[in-house]
């Protein structure tokens, strides 16, 4: 069930101009999309949710925009030349590739599935008496799937951390897991794959030097934040904000734009003094929840996942996951990655970048805390929350995205009842004066009743119609998407009524 609407959720972007894929005439290229005319508003308003919720918010927080190309020993510096791979195991049968770790997750999300139907049967049948923890105790069938599930993330834990690729492979034959296309066991070693992207740079073969298409856009930041600190004269604690494009070879690419090679992040690292980076990750943890909560899709659709296998350079970190029609997932990471980064940095360009404290008069390589998001994933949950097939009184469906109205591409929909008797001119003049204040859409063909429903599914929270009564009045239909209710309202009071509801100022202030 949770597949036909992921389904429908990707088919719904193609037919309403939110993704494309990418070079699609010439029949595609794995893992890539592109954004069309309405997803690219919807991810520059989450966009600018995150920049405005780090840089307007907190004073000790700016921005950059740092190059893709970097000096390549920089990758060397940061570990991503040596130890930024996956664990990959192939199929011999159906000749696919998988991530072990992915496999051996599904695996470990099975059981849980089986223990939360047991539960949900269970509350079924005793209603209000059901008590859950003595059920989660005392049932044999949930005792059992639960042992199992333990056991398996032991193991699991245990080989990740060991690194031991070996023991992924005993994993997935001793849980019987098969090719989901071949339905075997037919599996081969588990390998480890760099995910960098190599290019050349240079004006000719011979004198061309190797560089890579950044992975991530953290390291930008760091080899900036001494330069940023200088000339912003920054005081701890502070932080930098970046948005930009990043390159991983994901060998397994799935889930529509959930897992893609090109892809966009947005990230802040903010430096504090060592000592006090677990104080700054809890306070980074709940700020984060925060924001993405102001949405209103829920609390219980959100966690924290802390994280067993630490990277090498965190100290502390955990995920927020959000339940997706496949299951929770990650959208955004929060790490304290120590002051691995910065050191790292001094040792491969041999120079300092110690921070100066002034008021302990005390030079020293600042801790940082990283928030990460990458914009596509999160894009993807607002998409598969919002999606929505309501059954109507008249027993017609509709399908009907209810966006944040803040991230919402089109604001309001300006809609003449009639090609004639001055209605066009007139939607059009309301059209010129509110263009200026938030993104409006003339549409003028069809039944008015068609034209809702085209709105609907993109996702526009307003429209308004113009009737001859407008003529007379100077008033307007302004019809309510989530509601489909209609009120009367002046022309005059339209920028009132709707702009402080669309502003991304409305969810700004449920951050402070």
């Amino acid at each position: 069930m949770a597949e036909d609407v992921f389904k429908k959720i990707v088919s719904h972007c193609k037919e309403y101009g939110f993704v494309f894929p990418s070079s699609e005439i010439y029949d595609g290229l794995g893992a890539v999309y592109d954004y069309a005319q309405n997803g690219v508003e919807l991810k520059n308003n989450i966009k600018q949710y995150w920049w405005q919720s780090m840089v307007l918010l907190h004073e000790n927080i700016v921005g950059i925009d740092s190059a893709i190309f970097m000096h390549p020993t920089i990758w060397k510096a940061s570990g991503h030349v040596d130890a930024f791979n996956d664990p990959l195991i192939d199929n011999r049968d159906s000749k696919k590739r998988y991530r072990a770790d992915v496999l051996i997750e599904e695996q470990i999300g099975k059981y849980e599935e089986k223990i939360a139907k047991e539960i949900t049967k269970a509350r079924k049948r005793f209603g209000e008496a059901f008590d859950e923890a003595q059920f989660r105790a005392t049932n044999p069938r949930v005792l059992d799937n639960q042992k199992k599930r333990d056991d398996l993330h032991q193991r699991f834990s245990d080989a990740m951390n060991a690194n031991d690729l070996e023991g992924l492979k005993q994993i997935i034959l001793d849980e019987g897991i098969v090719c989901p296309i071949s339905g075997t066991r037919n599996w081969t070693d588990v390998r480890q794959f760099n995910l960098m992207f190599k290019t050349e740079v240079g004006s000719t073969a011979e004198g061309a030097s190797t560089i890579y298409l950044r992975p991530e856009t953290a390291q930008g930041i760091f080899v900036n934040y001494l330069n940023v600190q200088k000339t912003g004269r920054m005081k701890i604690p502070f932080g930098i904000a970046q948005i930009g494009k990043a390159f991983r070879n994901e060998i397994v690419a799935r889930q529509f734009i959930f897992r893609m090679r090109e892809f966009e992040q947005m990230e802040m690292q903010f430096f504090v003094k060592p000592g006090t980076e677990i104080e700054w990750f809890n306070k980074w943890k709940e700020m984060r929840m925060k924001w993405h909560q102001a949405l209103g899709f829920g609390a219980e659709n959100y966690r924290f996942h802390d994280h067993e296998k630490l990277a090498h350079y965190a100290n502390a970190a955990c995920d927020i996951e959000f339940k997706m029609p496949f299951g929770f997932k990650e959208v955004e990471g929060i790490h304290s990655r120590t002051d691995f980064d910065l050191k790292q940095h001094e040792t491969y360009s041999g120079r300092s970048i110690k921070y100066f404290d002034p008021e302990t008069n005390e030079s020293y390589t600042p801790y940082d805390i990283e928030t990460s998001i990458g914009v596509d994933r999160m894009f993807l949950s607002v998409m598969c929350h919002s999606y929505m097939e309501e059954q109507l009184e008249n027993g017609e469906t509709r399908t009907v995205l209810k966006l944040p109205a803040a991230l919402a591409p089109t604001k309001l929909a300006i809609l003449p009842l009639v090609r004639k008797d001055g209605l066009p001119e007139k939607a059009r003049e309301i059209l010129d004066d509110l263009k200026f204040h938030f993104n409006c859409k003339y549409e003028e063909k069809d039944t008015i009743g068609k034209r809702y429903r085209r709105q609907d599914a993109v996702g526009t929270p307003y429209c308004i119609t113009v009737d001859h009564d407008t003529l007379k009045d100077d008033t307007v239909t302004l019809r309510n998407r989530d509601t489909m209710e209609q009120q009367r309202v002046k022309i005059s009071e339209l920028r009132e009524l709707i702009e402080d509801k669309v502003s991304i100022t409305s969810l700004l202030k449920k951050l402070v």
